[in-house]
């Protein structure tokens, strides 16, 4: 998918719900497949992959084998490599469900639990489809005739299509799935309804059905109108189409962690002055805020600036936001030391911040950086230039805000976190989420609940949801695309084999590790 140059499309993954409400599912034994589950967990993604000369779409299981038919309708899920077996076409319905046709034999593929066939002539309800995104709800969204990006317009109190790059908070969309629709909500909380206003009460008018059209999404409003940018602002809301066109496509882009950073002398680091980055800045804008890129093999950090340049490592120890392109150079090691945090770059040093406010790396450990002073004195006639060195202890920490996640979402290895029914604790491993407000304090953060009640750590490392006092947790971002989160208590959170939420992981690993 072609994308605006800032962040790689999401590859479309999604569960796939027959007309029994039961989700296809790749079974890992035997390569088999069937439509009997109950909720969508790893064994019920898909990927769609496009074929890019055609309309001809290759649905990929978990396990990396593709779907495929014969000509006798016989469905397999065996294939390594997709060959014409693999080949279907969708088949969009007035109610936003699916037919899948095998491309090489005309026939629709469809069934129920163990009795899956790709044979029947025409489309009845049981060749029937309903789509659910497994993708993390919450990214930037990309108008593909207008190469601009959607945000919080609080100036025109609307969503606007005209930003070249989705930076800042103003830019996260999160999509709430609700009876097989979806709805748009801003970082505010607020829902696009198909007028272009933003209401906080979700109804039909803010519900729309998600349609997919050469591997890009349109959304079908009640009235069987497409959501597109409208005006010189691209004020975005349903227009006259009620077929999708280029103008009504989107793209969502994977939306990285943005953040601040408060030095030891409670100033914000900034590039307001130019290519040399400081701390010297009193509040917090777009030339403050960097966006963070975590190098998936390396786990570095590489640091974008809102003008596209990366922090990068000079002669002597400097740091500039000069790079145009990822090297060695602009890759950062990031220590988590709970409320604060300490940059190492490639030198092998640690980023302090010196008497200016500008940064360097040139401490060789914590809290050992002296500054170097240089005064004249006078002895004996004399003129002599005497060096004083002196230390903070605190010149190389820094405090790091999260600023592009006001409302949360997180999904675990096996699911999303939401509320139990019955009870004060969480789920870490459903196909439906609940969104939560997340709250910054001093280098920790407070995740409240819908019920205006805090979430903590009980005595027996429970995570529960009905606190009266905010509790901290620390985020730490170890790893691409996903967080660890640490309780008060010093242990991580993660899903137990159960799917209840906990807060005593020892280690960041795949239990105690979350998309965001």
């Amino acid at each position: 998918m072609s994308t605006n140059g800032i962040s790689a499309a999401l590859k479309l993954q999604f569960g796939l719900i027959n007309y029994e409400n039961r989700y296809l599912t790749a079974e890992a034994f035997g390569f088999k497949i069937n439509a009997s589950g109950n909720s969508m967990k790893k064994k019920q993604i898909w990927t769609l992959e496009q074929d890019p000369d055609s309309q001809v779409v290759f649905l990929r299981s978990h396990l990396g084998r593709y779907l495929s038919s014969d000509k006798d309708g016989k469905v397999r899920c065996e294939e390594e490599v997709p060959n014409t077996d693999c080949r279907f076409l969708i088949v969009m319905q007035s109610d936003g469900r699916w037919a899948l046709q095998s491309e090489p034999y005309s026939r629709y593929f469809g069934g129920s639990a163990e009795y899956l066939s790709c044979f029947a002539q025409t489309i009845g309800e049981s060749e029937l489809w309903a789509l659910h995104l497994a993708l993390h709800p919450q990214a930037n969204l990309l108008s593909v005739a207008r190469k601009r990006y959607a945000h919080l317009s609080t100036q025109e109190d609307e969503i606007s299509m005209d930003s070249n790059i989705p930076w800042g908070v103003d830019s996260l969309i999160t999509l709430v799935y609700l009876d097989g629709k979806y709805s748009l909500k801003t970082c505010d909380n607020r829902f696009l309804r198909n007028d272009g206003k933003l209401v906080m009460e979700h109804g039909p008018n803010s519900s729309f059905t998600l349609e997919l059209k050469s591997g890009k999404l349109a959304f079908k409003d009640c009235e069987g109108k497409y959501l597109s940018p409208n005006g010189p602002t691209g004020t975005l809301r349903s227009g006259r189409c009620t077929r999708p066109g280029k103008d009504e496509l989107f793209d969502l882009e994977e939306s990285h962690p943005q953040v601040v950073f408060q030095a030891a002398n409670k100033r914000y680091v900034s590039i307001r002055q130019g290519v040399c980055i400081s701390a010297n800045q009193d509040d917090e804008t777009d030339m403050e805020t960097f966006q963070m890129e975590i190098d998936k093999e390396t786990k570095k950090c590489m640091f974008r600036t809102n003008g596209g340049n990366y922090w990068t490592l000079v002669t002597h120890g400097g740091i500039l936001s000069s790079a145009t392109e990822i090297e060695e150079n602009t890759m950062f090691d990031i220590e988590w030391l709970g409320r604060r945090v300490a940059l190492r770059a490639s030198n092998g040093k640690y980023v302090c911040t010196k008497k200016n406010g500008q940064l360097a790396a040139v401490s060789d450990s914590l809290g050992e950086y002296k500054h170097i002073n240089q005064y004249q004195i006078h002895t004996h006639n004399r003129r002599q230039i005497i060096t004083l060195m002196s230390s903070t202890g605190e010149d190389e920490q820094f405090v790091l805000k999260l600023i592009n996640r006001p409302i949360l979402v997180l999904r675990g290895e096996n699911g999303f976190v939401c509320h139990h029914k019955n009870s004060n604790t969480l789920h870490g491993s459903r196909s439906f989420y609940d969104i939560f407000t997340l709250l910054f304090s001093d280098g920790g953060y407070q995740i409240k609940s819908g019920n205006q009640k805090f979430w903590y750590v009980s005595s027996s490392g429970l995570v529960c949801t009905d606190g009266d006092k905010p509790e901290d947790f620390f985020f730490e971002f170890v790893e691409y695309g996903r967080v660890g989160i640490k309780a008060q208590n010093g242990k991580y959170l993660r899903g137990d084999q159960g799917g209840t939420l906990m807060g005593d992981g020892l280690s960041v690993n795949a239990s105690s590790l979350w998309e965001h």
